[in-house]
């Protein structure tokens, strides 16, 4: 359908929904950069006042799911389709730990498979990890991806945005921004194409143990960011 046959009360609304969708994901990107540039590095380890943008992000894309009645099973916590997203996330996921093993021998920090919180067996580290990476996986995809497609449809535009929005959050680490980008872009395209949250949490965890494992801790300084980078 051409875009003039689309009736003016539809096109108007179609309009407001993407600057609502817009909006949405700044105002819970802005809550993150609040948190980890601002009241991380003035409030030291209050955890309490850290999370309190997190909190009201949290609020505002649980309020925008139910207004929008978007389910679980829509948001991408579901089995049905784990061994699709799972089959498109493996060749990715292979290709990147070569070259994070590439990396790492190149630049000399020596491949430590242990390395990653050695106090704790590596088992309960990806464990804690897939957790993590839900809850990351879940706001990235399961909102800001979602808000992306509403206002620029499917595909690579909506799928730059969401890669982009991830690599920003990690300035101004620049292994760290560069490797979150291209893994924000993968896990983007395979959530347009099988939304399984589970899947790639376990990819999230997985990569995030190689890749502590391989580069060494000078490139990722420690996986800090904002301005405990430069702490």
């Amino acid at each position: 359908m051409n875009s003039s046959d689309i009736n003016p009360s539809d096109r108007s609304a179609l309009i407001g929904d993407r600057a609502l969708a817009a909006w949405e994901i700044a105002s819970v990107v802005s809550s993150i950069l609040i948190a980890e540039w601002i009241l991380s590095a003035a409030m030291g380890r209050s955890r309490f006042v850290v999370a309190i943008p997190i909190a009201l992000a949290f609020l505002l894309m649980i309020n925008s799911h139910h207004l929008r009645s978007e389910t679980f099973r829509d948001l991408g916590f579901r089995f049905d389709n784990f061994l699709r997203a799972a089959k498109l996330l493996l060749l990715p996921m292979v290709l990147t730990a070569g070259l994070c093993l590439v990396a790492g021998w190149w630049l000399g920090g020596g491949i430590n498979f242990l390395r990653w919180h050695p106090g704790r067996p590596v088992a309960g580290q990806l464990v804690l990890g897939f957790g993590w990476g839900l809850v990351q996986q879940y706001v990235l995809q399961g909102f800001i991806n979602r808000r992306a497609q509403i206002i620029f449809g499917p595909g690579w535009l909506s799928v730059f945005l969401v890669a982009a929005v991830f690599g920003g959050l990690h300035l101004p680490n620049p292994w760290l921004t560069f490797v979150t980008f291209a893994g924000g872009a993968i896990w983007a395209a395979v959530y347009q194409s099988a939304p399984n949250l589970f899947a790639l949490a376990v990819s999230h965890s997985l990569m995030t143990w190689v890749l502590v494992s391989t580069l060494p801790a000078s490139a990722l300084n420690h996986l800090r960011i904002g301005f405990k980078y430069f702490g």
